[in-house]
């Protein structure tokens, strides 16, 4: 998924450490709502990243969506250096990729999409016969930033249909990345990570792994976790060195656990793109708006490729989304908070 804001700001995200995290905690981060495009665009919870909690191990980036009836509908864009991970709730988003992919993505699939030093691709919601209602859209999209040692590779596309699941004391999981609770998801990741969607109901006891920081977004329901209350919305962040969540939960109680270890490096988040520089930055920027003057041919084959069933002839699908204007300044790091 893209970052539609008009006027995107950089997010420097200094690199964690096991040596400096705050252990075992909960501190919860609120949400904020962010427009994506014009007055009928969709409107999303965004939670990661924040100020002062840029990264939940190489998670970077976490918005939630609806539920709601506004279709989906978001034009070829360019990504670098991370790999974006789709998980839909309600409704049917179709995926169309510069590696070629063309497919439809429904509740209980996943998504994932390495982009590597560059790709682009374009997401639209699967619209019912004319005349019918737009079934209600829901789901999560997140970014997961690339090591250094894999950041530049070629992009590549997969999508998961069937994803293993986890049980124990209290509760059912969907391993959609990592390995929870001895499962492991055939999803390829390239640094140590979990993603999961957990139902839970009463007293649950989930196994985590002591060297991952963690965090969980309450999806439904509520849950009372180290004698606090967590609805949806903030994101709860966890900390390291917890070998198990020890929680009560309401009746359909649903939530994603993401995690993995603390990310050693600096990034540079700015639009699309997830660098290391300024420059970087700059460079994929000025790549992706020089491509729209190339011939079809050539545009194929630069940095970004081109998107299938989006050429001049698609009708309300053709075109591109253009890169907004980078700050007037160059970026600057800031420090972490935790």
């Amino acid at each position: 998924m893209t970052n539609l804001e008009i006027s995107p700001q950089q997010e420097i995200c200094p690199p964690a450490s096991a040596e400096g995290s705050p252990g075992p905690c909960l501190q919860l981060w609120p949400e904020r709502e962010v427009p994506l495009g014009g007055v009928r665009a969709m409107n999303v919870q965004r939670t990661l990243p924040q100020r002062g909690l840029p990264t939940i191990g190489a998670w970077c980036f976490l918005d939630s969506f609806g539920p709601d009836r506004t279709a989906m509908s978001v034009l070829p864009h360019p990504h670098i250096g991370l790999q974006t991970v789709t998980w839909p709730l309600a409704g049917h988003i179709r995926h169309r990729d510069s590696v070629g992919s063309d497919v439809v993505v429904r509740p209980g699939e996943l998504n994932i999409m390495t982009a590597g030093h560059g790709v682009s691709h374009s997401e639209f919601a699967v619209l019912p016969p004319a005349g019918g209602e737009l079934p209600l859209q829901r789901g999560l999209q997140l970014w997961v930033a690339l090591p250094d040692g894999e950041r530049h590779r070629g992009p590549s596309f997969e999508q998961h249909r069937e994803l293993p699941k986890a049980s124990g004391a209290g509760f059912t999981a969907t391993v959609m990345v990592g390995e929870l609770a001895g499962v492991a998801s055939p999803a390829t990741m390239y640094s140590p990570i979990v993603g999961a969607d957990v139902s839970c109901e009463g007293a649950a006891v989930l196994p985590l792994n002591a060297d991952f920081e963690h965090g969980i977004l309450v999806l439904d329901g509520g849950l009372t976790l180290d004698g606090q209350e967590l609805r949806s919305g903030p994101l709860g962040y966890l900390g390291t060195g917890r070998e198990e969540l020890r929680l009560q939960a309401l009746p359909g109680t649903r939530f994603l656990l993401i995690g993995g270890e603390p990310f050693e490096e600096e990034l540079l988040m700015w639009w699309n793109f997830v660098g290391r520089t300024h420059d970087e930055v700059e460079q994929a920027r000025e790549d992706w708006e020089a491509q729209a003057e190339l011939s079809v041919a050539d545009a194929q084959s630069a940095r970004y490729g081109l998107v299938p069933g989006h050429g001049p002839d698609a009708g309300a699908e053709a075109g591109r989304i253009p890169a907004p204007p980078l700050p007037a300044v160059r970026l600057t790091p800031r420090k972490r908070a935790v």
